[in-house]
């Protein structure tokens, strides 16, 4: 299906692009405006964007049913700061229950149980129940357009940072386990990050990956192994030799067992290569490929 954004109401292509676009990080932005009223409201149109300054930009979009905005963007433009809560799974019905469209002297805080807290440096109140607080100053809003759907940077500059304790390593640092972030999808669908799908790419950081390009052809064009596991061999900075002390059960059976047939062999070494790859034991991988050679 090809769809050309032109041709589409305002709705369809936000249907779209939310659903394509995701998962997305969701901002809890606490605000008040001049004349004291709180707000809270949450927002999946939310990134940081720079660390040094530090730098998180957040959009409040105008309403496309009717072109309204919302009490979330008139009052960093009255007043200029914010907190972000991030939200894990803990607090998730109680953030969905906040993003209803109350009267503007209603306060989200009690509609959704949350509790406030006082910031440090920041008008706005924090929300207790969050394990992460970012006390912002706004720098610029910035609107994107003027009809229905159109978005409003709000571009803010971290300050101060409020971490629980229960969501920290040894080091002191956030424990990525611990918290239980949680992230937008389309239309009613979030997702939940958890010890269950978390996994790490290792970073290529200063030294040049070799490439997919430069794997063997044997390799490259494997029927068993698939890009993912054409990355990660390609991700080495150097081509590895054979390796005398690498010593494997499985690979002295498979090369005993189908060295009368090297093309059956060739196809279990690859399946076991991609078990390898597939466990992240790369340097493995490569032991089991090399025997090929």
């Amino acid at each position: 299906m090809l769809l050309k954004l032109k041709d589409l109401s305002s709705a369809d292509i936000q249907n779209y692009l939310q659903h394509a676009i995701a998962p997305r990080p969701i901002c809890f932005a606490s605000t008040i405006d001049k004349e004291g009223n709180i707000n809270l409201s949450p927002f999946s149109f939310f990134n940081l964007f720079s660390s040094n300054p530090p730098i998180v930009i957040f959009s409040p979009a105008r309403r496309v049913r009717d072109n309204t905005t919302k009490h979330t963007l008139q009052n960093v433009v009255e007043v200029p700061e914010v907190v972000i809560n991030i939200v894990d799974y803990d607090m998730v019905q109680q953030t969905s229950l906040a993003s209803c469209e109350f009267a503007k002297d209603i306060n989200e805080f009690e509609k959704a149980g949350f509790t406030m807290e006082t910031a440090t440096v920041v008008k706005p109140p924090m929300v207790k129940e969050s394990k992460i607080k970012l006390e912002c100053r706004v720098n610029e809003v910035k609107p994107l357009g003027t009809e229905g759907g159109a978005g409003n940077l709000v571009i803010a500059e971290v300050l101060v940072m409020h971490i629980d304790e229960s969501i920290l390593n040894t080091e002191g640092k956030i424990d990525q386990t611990k918290i239980h972030h949680v992230a937008r999808l389309g239309g009613d669908w979030y997702c939940k990050v958890d010890a269950n799908n978390l996994f790490k790419v290792e970073k290529p950081n200063t030294q040049l990956g070799i490439g997919v390009d430069a794997l063997p052809a044997s390799i490259k064009n494997s029927t068993i192994l698939n890009g993912n596991n054409l990355g990660q061999l390609g991700n080495i900075h150097e081509m590895p030799f054979v390796d005398p002390a690498f010593n494997d059960d499985k690979l002295k059976n498979i090369i005993q067992y189908y060295s009368i047939n090297p093309e059956e062999m060739d196809k279990e070494l690859h399946r076991y290569a991609k078990e390898l790859l597939d466990a992240g034991k790369v340097k493995e991988a490569w032991q089991v490929l090399l025997a090929d050679y």
